[in-house]
Protein backbone atom coordinates (compact mmCIF):
# COMPACT_ATOMS: atom_id res chain seq x y z
CA UNK A 1 0.00 0.00 0.00
CA UNK A 2 1.13 3.54 -0.73
CA UNK A 3 0.24 6.52 1.42
CA UNK A 4 -1.95 9.25 0.00
CA UNK A 5 -0.11 12.42 -1.02
CA UNK A 6 -0.47 15.37 1.33
CA UNK A 7 -2.30 18.11 -0.57
CA UNK A 8 -2.53 21.75 0.46
CA UNK A 9 -4.92 24.09 -1.35
CA UNK A 10 -3.89 27.73 -1.72
CA UNK A 11 -6.57 30.39 -2.21
CA UNK A 12 -5.81 34.09 -2.64
CA UNK A 13 -8.62 36.54 -1.90
CA UNK A 14 -9.29 40.26 -1.97
CA UNK A 15 -12.66 41.90 -1.25
CA UNK A 16 -14.79 39.12 -2.72
CA UNK A 17 -16.29 37.54 0.35
CA UNK A 18 -19.25 35.84 -1.34
CA UNK A 19 -17.04 34.35 -4.04
CA UNK A 20 -14.52 33.19 -1.42
CA UNK A 21 -17.32 31.42 0.46
CA UNK A 22 -18.26 29.63 -2.76
CA UNK A 23 -14.64 28.63 -3.31
CA UNK A 24 -14.27 27.21 0.19
CA UNK A 25 -17.59 25.38 -0.12
CA UNK A 26 -16.42 23.85 -3.40
CA UNK A 27 -13.18 22.68 -1.82
CA UNK A 28 -15.06 21.20 1.16
CA UNK A 29 -17.54 19.31 -1.03
CA UNK A 30 -14.94 17.40 -3.00
CA UNK A 31 -14.81 13.63 -3.18
CA UNK A 32 -11.20 14.20 -2.13
CA UNK A 33 -10.62 17.23 0.05
CA UNK A 34 -7.13 18.65 0.59
CA UNK A 35 -5.37 17.99 3.88
CA UNK A 36 -5.06 21.71 4.56
CA UNK A 37 -6.10 25.02 3.03
CA UNK A 38 -3.99 28.17 3.06
CA UNK A 39 -6.06 31.32 2.51
CA UNK A 40 -4.10 34.50 1.80
CA UNK A 41 -6.19 37.58 2.52
CA UNK A 42 -4.80 40.56 0.61
CA UNK A 43 -5.86 43.20 3.16
CA UNK A 44 -9.57 42.88 2.35
CA UNK A 45 -11.94 45.54 3.72
CA UNK A 46 -15.30 43.87 2.97
CA UNK A 47 -15.63 41.63 6.03
CA UNK A 48 -13.44 38.85 4.63
CA UNK A 49 -10.99 38.98 7.54
CA UNK A 50 -13.83 38.79 10.06
CA UNK A 51 -15.33 35.82 8.24
CA UNK A 52 -12.00 34.00 8.12
CA UNK A 53 -11.41 34.52 11.83
CA UNK A 54 -14.47 32.39 12.61
CA UNK A 55 -14.43 30.05 9.60
CA UNK A 56 -14.26 26.37 10.50
CA UNK A 57 -14.10 24.09 7.50
CA UNK A 58 -13.71 20.31 7.29
CA UNK A 59 -9.91 20.60 6.94
CA UNK A 60 -7.23 22.64 8.65
CA UNK A 61 -7.41 26.25 7.45
CA UNK A 62 -4.33 28.44 7.73
CA UNK A 63 -5.24 32.12 7.24
CA UNK A 64 -2.50 34.57 6.30
CA UNK A 65 -3.75 38.15 6.60
CA UNK A 66 -1.50 40.67 4.86
CA UNK A 67 -1.52 44.36 5.72
CA UNK A 68 -1.15 45.40 2.08
CA UNK A 69 -2.74 44.18 -1.13
CA UNK A 70 0.10 42.54 -3.05
CA UNK A 71 -2.14 41.20 -5.79
CA UNK A 72 -2.67 37.65 -6.91
CA UNK A 73 1.01 37.24 -7.74
CA UNK A 74 2.21 38.24 -4.29
CA UNK A 75 -0.55 36.29 -2.62
CA UNK A 76 0.32 33.08 -4.43
CA UNK A 77 4.01 33.53 -3.65
CA UNK A 78 3.13 33.75 0.05
CA UNK A 79 0.59 30.92 -0.03
CA UNK A 80 2.75 28.50 -1.99
CA UNK A 81 5.74 29.14 0.25
CA UNK A 82 3.62 28.46 3.32
CA UNK A 83 2.11 25.30 1.81
CA UNK A 84 5.53 23.85 1.05
CA UNK A 85 7.58 24.99 4.04
CA UNK A 86 5.03 25.11 6.88
CA UNK A 87 2.67 22.32 5.87
CA UNK A 88 5.05 19.97 4.07
CA UNK A 89 2.80 19.59 1.03
CA UNK A 90 3.42 16.90 -1.56
CA UNK A 91 1.12 18.76 -3.95
CA UNK A 92 -0.13 22.34 -3.91
CA UNK A 93 -3.57 23.01 -5.39
CA UNK A 94 -3.83 26.63 -6.52
CA UNK A 95 -6.89 28.79 -7.18
CA UNK A 96 -8.23 32.34 -7.08
CA UNK A 97 -11.22 33.31 -4.96
CA UNK A 98 -13.53 33.26 -7.98
CA UNK A 99 -12.86 29.56 -8.56
CA UNK A 100 -15.42 26.90 -7.66
CA UNK A 101 -13.87 23.45 -7.94
CA UNK A 102 -16.38 20.77 -8.79
CA UNK A 103 -16.62 17.64 -6.60
CA UNK A 104 -14.15 15.46 -8.52
CA UNK A 105 -11.68 18.23 -9.42
CA UNK A 106 -8.91 17.32 -6.99
CA UNK A 107 -9.33 13.55 -7.10
CA UNK A 108 -9.25 13.43 -10.90
CA UNK A 109 -6.11 15.57 -11.02
CA UNK A 110 -4.39 13.34 -8.47
CA UNK A 111 -5.47 10.22 -10.34
CA UNK A 112 -4.05 11.59 -13.59
CA UNK A 113 -0.74 12.50 -11.94
CA UNK A 114 -0.41 8.97 -10.57
CA UNK A 115 -1.49 7.25 -13.77
CA UNK A 116 0.80 9.33 -15.96
CA UNK A 117 3.74 8.63 -13.69
CA UNK A 118 3.06 4.91 -13.77
CA UNK A 119 2.56 4.93 -17.54
CA UNK A 120 5.58 7.02 -18.53
CA UNK A 121 7.89 7.16 -15.53
CA UNK A 122 7.62 10.98 -15.52
CA UNK A 123 5.82 13.17 -13.01
CA UNK A 124 3.83 16.00 -14.63
CA UNK A 125 5.05 19.49 -13.76
CA UNK A 126 1.43 20.47 -13.16
CA UNK A 127 -2.11 19.40 -14.00
CA UNK A 128 -4.75 21.97 -14.90
CA UNK A 129 -8.49 21.47 -14.60
CA UNK A 130 -10.92 22.19 -17.38
CA UNK A 131 -12.27 25.68 -16.64
CA UNK A 132 -15.90 26.52 -17.41
CA UNK A 133 -18.08 29.56 -16.87
CA UNK A 134 -21.18 29.55 -14.69
CA UNK A 135 -23.29 28.07 -17.52
CA UNK A 136 -20.90 25.19 -18.23
CA UNK A 137 -19.31 26.59 -21.38
CA UNK A 138 -15.52 26.41 -21.66
CA UNK A 139 -14.26 29.75 -20.40
CA UNK A 140 -12.32 31.60 -23.14
CA UNK A 141 -10.23 33.41 -20.54
CA UNK A 142 -8.77 30.07 -19.43
CA UNK A 143 -8.44 28.33 -22.77
CA UNK A 144 -5.48 25.94 -22.79
CA UNK A 145 -4.06 25.12 -26.19
CA UNK A 146 -2.18 21.89 -26.97
CA UNK A 147 1.57 22.28 -26.71
CA UNK A 148 3.20 23.21 -30.00
CA UNK A 149 6.10 20.98 -30.95
CA UNK A 150 5.12 18.10 -28.68
CA UNK A 151 6.16 14.72 -30.04
CA UNK A 152 3.60 12.20 -31.25
CA UNK A 153 4.69 9.84 -28.49
CA UNK A 154 4.18 12.53 -25.85
CA UNK A 155 0.74 13.44 -27.21
CA UNK A 156 -0.24 9.78 -27.32
CA UNK A 157 0.89 9.18 -23.73
CA UNK A 158 -1.37 11.99 -22.56
CA UNK A 159 -4.28 11.03 -24.81
CA UNK A 160 -4.30 7.44 -23.51
CA UNK A 161 -5.23 8.89 -20.13
CA UNK A 162 -7.78 11.36 -21.44
CA UNK A 163 -5.38 14.30 -21.06
CA UNK A 164 -3.81 16.93 -23.31
CA UNK A 165 -0.25 18.16 -23.13
CA UNK A 166 -0.27 21.94 -22.64
CA UNK A 167 2.27 24.75 -22.21
CA UNK A 168 0.66 27.08 -19.67
CA UNK A 169 -2.44 27.52 -17.52
CA UNK A 170 -4.20 30.10 -15.39
CA UNK A 171 -4.27 29.78 -11.61
CA UNK A 172 -7.81 28.40 -11.65
CA UNK A 173 -7.45 24.91 -10.16
CA UNK A 174 -3.87 23.90 -10.93
CA UNK A 175 -2.20 21.01 -9.09
CA UNK A 176 1.59 21.39 -8.77
CA UNK A 177 3.95 18.93 -7.08
CA UNK A 178 5.85 20.60 -4.26
CA UNK A 179 9.06 19.30 -5.82
CA UNK A 180 8.41 21.55 -8.84
CA UNK A 181 7.95 24.57 -6.57
CA UNK A 182 11.24 23.74 -4.85
CA UNK A 183 12.90 23.38 -8.24
CA UNK A 184 11.51 26.49 -9.95
CA UNK A 185 10.84 28.80 -7.04
CA UNK A 186 7.75 30.98 -6.60
CA UNK A 187 5.66 33.27 -8.79
CA UNK A 188 7.07 36.77 -9.29
CA UNK A 189 5.21 39.01 -6.84
CA UNK A 190 5.89 42.24 -8.76
CA UNK A 191 3.52 41.10 -11.53
CA UNK A 192 0.71 41.97 -9.07
CA UNK A 193 -2.12 40.77 -11.35
CA UNK A 194 -2.24 39.09 -14.75
CA UNK A 195 0.29 36.93 -16.54
CA UNK A 196 1.98 35.82 -13.33
CA UNK A 197 0.34 32.45 -13.93
CA UNK A 198 1.45 32.41 -17.58
CA UNK A 199 5.04 33.12 -16.59
CA UNK A 200 5.08 30.62 -13.74
CA UNK A 201 3.40 27.67 -15.43
CA UNK A 202 5.42 28.21 -18.62
CA UNK A 203 8.57 28.30 -16.46
CA UNK A 204 7.63 24.95 -14.91
CA UNK A 205 6.66 23.29 -18.19
CA UNK A 206 9.42 24.58 -20.47
CA UNK A 207 11.52 21.46 -19.94
CA UNK A 208 8.81 19.33 -18.37
CA UNK A 209 5.36 17.92 -18.99
CA UNK A 210 2.15 19.78 -18.20
CA UNK A 211 -1.31 18.31 -18.67
CA UNK A 212 -4.94 19.35 -18.68
CA UNK A 213 -7.85 17.01 -18.21
CA UNK A 214 -11.56 17.40 -18.83
CA UNK A 215 -12.28 14.99 -15.97
CA UNK A 216 -11.25 17.65 -13.45
CA UNK A 217 -13.54 20.69 -13.68
CA UNK A 218 -13.63 24.10 -12.02
CA UNK A 219 -16.10 26.95 -12.53
CA UNK A 220 -14.64 30.42 -13.01
CA UNK A 221 -17.07 32.99 -11.66
CA UNK A 222 -16.08 36.02 -13.71
CA UNK A 223 -18.64 38.79 -14.19
CA UNK A 224 -18.76 38.33 -17.96
CA UNK A 225 -18.09 35.53 -20.40
CA UNK A 226 -15.08 36.71 -22.37
CA UNK A 227 -11.36 36.40 -22.93
CA UNK A 228 -8.44 38.71 -22.34
CA UNK A 229 -9.55 40.80 -25.32
CA UNK A 230 -12.45 42.23 -23.31
CA UNK A 231 -11.93 45.89 -22.42
CA UNK A 232 -9.86 45.81 -19.19
CA UNK A 233 -9.87 49.55 -18.51
CA UNK A 234 -6.94 50.78 -16.36
CA UNK A 235 -5.82 47.18 -15.75
CA UNK A 236 -4.59 47.11 -19.34
CA UNK A 237 -1.38 48.54 -17.90
CA UNK A 238 -0.66 45.24 -16.12
CA UNK A 239 -1.46 43.23 -19.25
CA UNK A 240 1.12 45.20 -21.25
CA UNK A 241 3.85 45.57 -18.64
CA UNK A 242 3.69 41.96 -17.53
CA UNK A 243 3.66 40.53 -21.04
CA UNK A 244 6.75 42.63 -21.81
CA UNK A 245 8.36 41.14 -18.71
CA UNK A 246 7.46 37.60 -19.80
CA UNK A 247 8.90 38.16 -23.28
CA UNK A 248 12.06 40.01 -22.26
CA UNK A 249 12.92 39.19 -18.64
CA UNK A 250 11.86 35.57 -18.17
CA UNK A 251 13.29 32.27 -19.39
CA UNK A 252 9.83 30.68 -19.27
CA UNK A 253 9.47 30.75 -23.06
CA UNK A 254 11.84 29.58 -25.75
CA UNK A 255 13.05 32.27 -28.20
CA UNK A 256 10.73 31.06 -30.97
CA UNK A 257 7.80 31.07 -28.56
CA UNK A 258 8.58 34.65 -27.56
CA UNK A 259 8.40 35.71 -31.20
CA UNK A 260 5.04 34.01 -31.72
CA UNK A 261 3.58 35.21 -28.42
CA UNK A 262 4.74 38.79 -29.01
CA UNK A 263 3.04 38.87 -32.40
CA UNK A 264 -0.17 37.49 -30.92
CA UNK A 265 -0.12 40.04 -28.09
CA UNK A 266 0.39 42.95 -30.47
CA UNK A 267 -2.60 41.82 -32.51
CA UNK A 268 -4.76 41.36 -29.43
CA UNK A 269 -3.78 44.74 -28.00
CA UNK A 270 -4.59 46.45 -31.28
CA UNK A 271 -8.02 44.82 -31.42
CA UNK A 272 -8.76 45.60 -27.78
CA UNK A 273 -7.90 49.29 -28.18
CA UNK A 274 -9.79 49.59 -31.47
CA UNK A 275 -12.96 48.10 -29.94
CA UNK A 276 -12.80 50.10 -26.71
CA UNK A 277 -14.98 53.08 -25.84
CA UNK A 278 -12.19 54.23 -23.53
CA UNK A 279 -9.28 54.33 -25.94
CA UNK A 280 -7.50 57.10 -24.06
CA UNK A 281 -7.41 54.95 -20.94
CA UNK A 282 -6.06 51.94 -22.82
CA UNK A 283 -3.52 53.98 -24.78
CA UNK A 284 -2.27 55.48 -21.52
CA UNK A 285 -1.97 51.96 -20.10
CA UNK A 286 -0.17 50.79 -23.23
CA UNK A 287 2.50 53.49 -23.16
CA UNK A 288 3.00 53.27 -19.40
CA UNK A 289 3.15 49.47 -19.56
CA UNK A 290 5.73 49.54 -22.36
CA UNK A 291 7.78 52.09 -20.43
CA UNK A 292 7.69 50.22 -17.12
CA UNK A 293 8.26 46.91 -18.86
CA UNK A 294 11.77 48.11 -19.73
CA UNK A 295 12.67 47.86 -16.03
CA UNK A 296 13.18 44.42 -14.55
CA UNK A 297 10.62 43.28 -11.96
CA UNK A 298 11.70 43.68 -8.37
CA UNK A 299 12.65 40.66 -6.31
CA UNK A 300 10.00 39.06 -4.14
CA UNK A 301 11.92 40.18 -1.06
CA UNK A 302 11.72 43.81 -2.19
CA UNK A 303 8.00 43.63 -3.04
CA UNK A 304 7.07 41.97 0.25
CA UNK A 305 9.44 43.89 2.51
CA UNK A 306 7.59 44.87 5.68
CA UNK A 307 4.57 42.78 4.60
CA UNK A 308 5.69 39.17 4.78
CA UNK A 309 9.09 37.61 5.44
CA UNK A 310 9.25 35.29 2.45
CA UNK A 311 11.59 32.33 2.80
CA UNK A 312 13.50 30.54 0.07
CA UNK A 313 11.66 27.41 -1.08
CA UNK A 314 14.45 26.35 -3.40
CA UNK A 315 15.98 23.30 -1.78
CA UNK A 316 17.62 20.20 -3.18
CA UNK A 317 15.00 17.77 -4.44
CA UNK A 318 15.80 14.27 -3.20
Amino acid sequence: MTSQPFVVAVVVTYNRLELLQTTLAGIASGTRVPDAVVVVDNASTDGTSEFLRTYRGPVTTDVVTLNTNVGGAGGFAVGMERAVLDHGADHVWIMDDDTEPQPKALQEALDLAQAYGQDTGHVPGFIASRVVWTDGRDHPMNRMRPRMGASDESRSSAARLGATQIRSASFVSVLIPAAEIRRHGLPIADYFIWNDDLEYTARVSRKGIALSTNASVANHHTKVFGDAGADPGPRFYYEVRNKVWVYTRSNALAPWEKVLFTGASLRNWTRTIAASKNRKVLLAGLFKGLRDGLKAPRSNAEVLAGIYALRDVRQPVR
